[in-house]
């Protein structure tokens, strides 16, 4: 049975807001000081997870199709980012070998497994806000949590700043990424404790379009290299946060490169209105074509939000995505 929920939340807290005037300021206020952003640090390396995790290359070889073209090494971007622990946050650059780190659940182990694909406009992939920190949260209910390092850039559907539109390139290497990904960890399940029945992905913005793509496309998107490539890549459950690429030009068509599976798991979606990123188009035409492919999906539409909001803004209607995927996981027996 379909099932396609709408929720909208924010509006009704604005309303009491309103009937509140701000006391007006008084001549001796001053302004609060304004702490100065600390400039970016590109470090040239490979990105490394915290001490006794297990980070590990998808393939055997080198990654099939290499890179979109010669970049250079893999570098690592700190940036300044306050609710972070420690107050930074970390994106990768020029990402050539693929990887993937492996969190072991904490306490009472589900059984279930997903897998994080951070977002990054396909230009870079940011690994601490929409990779690790999601997996502090994933681990701590039972779950094992692998974060994806994909391809990037080039590895998908990206904007192209001196060209000023949209490139699909003719080759997904990111795609490529992912699905061996998922192969990869259930062929693995033995191992790492885990169902291969509960294995499932949530992707952040560019990362929410790879969760669509490994949930309607099957068929491999490169020739296989090993056994592995002979397990199935399709994800038992899916969920997408701010998802972009999916609506193209301004909303008008859908992403002609993406097939809607009958097939695809039930999925999870969630998105602000204010989004000034990745347009609400994208989880509207996503639910909406779902729904009509009878897949069970569920969307949560927030009136405030913005993009790339994460675990933070746990104070304001938002924050409470966790909450509802917890819920909806407990629904599906995985939690």
């Amino acid at each position: 049975m379909r099932q396609l929920r709408w929720v909208l939340l924010g509006a009704l807290a604005l309303t009491g807001m309103a009937c509140r005037a701000a006391p007006a300021p008084q001549p001796q206020d001053k302004p609060s000081p304004v702490p100065a952003k600390k400039p970016d640090v590109f470090t040239v390396g490979v990105w490394q997870p915290a001490a006794g995790l297990r980070q590990a290359p998808i393939w055997p070889g080198p990654a099939p199709d290499g890179t979109l073209r010669p970049q250079g090494p893999e570098t690592i971007q700190t940036y300044d980012d306050p609710p972070a622990t420690g107050g930074t946050s970390q994106a990768v650059l020029n990402v050539a070998i693929p990887t993937m780190t492996i969190i072991p659940a904490k306490g009472r182990t589900t059984g279930t497994a997903v897998i994080v694909f951070p977002g990054g406009g396909f230009q870079k992939v940011f690994m601490g806000l929409e990779g690790t920190e999601i997996c502090d949260w994933l681990v701590a209910k039972g779950i094992t949590c692998i974060v994806s390092k994909y391809r990037a850039p080039g590895g998908n559907d990206y904007w192209d700043d001196n060209l000023k539109r949209h490139i699909t390139p003719k080759i997904m290497r990111a795609l490529q990424d992912a699905q061996r990904t998922i192969r990869l960890v259930r062929s693995k399940a033995g191992e790492l404790g885990i169902d291969p029945h509960k294995i499932g992905v949530i992707g952040f913005s560019a990362g929410g379009y790879l969760v669509a793509q490994t949930s309607n496309i099957l068929t491999p998107a490169y020739k296989p290299v090993d056994a592995i490539d002979q397990v199935s890549s399709r994800p038992d459950f899916a969920v997408a946060l701010y998802p972009g690429h999916i609506c193209r030009d301004d909303g008008k068509t859908f992403d002609p490169t993406l097939p809607i599976s009958k097939t695809a798991p039930p999925t999870f979606i969630a998105q602000s209105w204010d989004d000034p990123v990745d347009p609400i188009c994208n989880s509207l035409m996503y639910a909406a074509a779902l729904d009509k492919a009878g897949v069970s999906t569920e969307i949560h539409l927030f009136a405030h939000g913005g993009h790339a909001f994460g675990l933070r803004k746990k104070d304001q209607p938002v924050g409470v995505w966790p909450t509802l995927v917890e819920a909806w996981l407990k629904q599906l027996g995985m939690l």
